[in-house]
């Protein structure tokens, strides 16, 4: 019996160098990765926001801070957030130095100090989204660091991206044995390829006024699978 060992980037980077590899082989399979994809609009957002207040004192900063902060989430209790969907994500306090330093030996001259809090938030109910960074902003949450959309329940939609990526690692499959001319048999392991560096919300800070409108638009979320499948060969 022939004995072929097809690797599907062996072969699309050409058979010379699969060579050696198709000699050592002591059973005849393919592996192949195939990949799907599935849209839905997303059902969720999550909000990072906070609150920069500057005084004279450090305590002063703290002070006013808090009490703003306080405003921002009971504001945000009224406009129906829950509790488990507000999560304190970051607090910072730091000197504020004078704008106009000319260099010298005393260094930069302190001004203040500033106090930054921010608060992650998510939005269950997505038509509220709008309402919600409204009403924050005008109690006085004045950075907004990062706005991303999301699935409450994203499985059943990767799971349609998961059928897909199978059909298409099948369809790979079958064209490279058909052109090496084997058959295709059974699968002997399919794995699913984890991507830990997907792309995130971008969290560029941006300053609001108390008075600004805040449209947003959802969009699509595409949301993909990829596994890896090991063929059994026949002559």
């Amino acid at each position: 019996m022939r004995i072929f060992n097809v690797v599907a980037t062996a072969v699309a980077l050409g058979g010379a160098a699969a060579g050696p590899a198709l000699a050592q082989a002591a059973e005849s399979h393919i592996t192949v990765t195939g990949n799907g994809s599935a849209e839905a609009a997303p059902d969720m957002a999550s909000v990072s926001l906070g609150v920069v207040t500057e005084a004279a004192t450090a305590a002063g900063a703290m002070a006013a801070n808090s009490a703003a902060l306080t405003e921002v989430m009971a504001t945000l209790a009224e406009a129906g957030i829950e509790p488990r969907d507000i999560q304190s994500s970051g607090l910072t306090l730091s000197p504020a130095y004078e704008d106009t330093y000319q260099g010298g030996p005393e260094g930069p001259r302190v001004r203040g100090f500033v106090a930054q809090n921010m608060v992650t938030v998510r939005v269950r109910a997505l038509g509220s989204l709008g309402g919600v960074l409204d009403a924050a902003v005008g109690q006085g949450a004045n950075t907004l660091y990062g706005l991303g959309f999301g699935l409450q329940d994203p499985e059943p939609k990767l799971d349609d991206a998961r059928r897909e990526a199978i059909a298409d690692a099948r369809r790979k499959a079958e064209l490279y044995a058909l052109a090496a001319g084997v058959t295709l048999g059974e699968v002997v392991s399919i794995s699913e390829q984890v991507d830990y560096g997907r792309p995130m919300p971008e969290m560029r800070a941006a300053s609001f006024a108390k008075d600004a409108g805040v449209p947003v638009a959802g969009g699509e979320l595409n949301l993909t699978a990829s596994v890896t499948v090991v063929y059994d060969l026949t002559d």
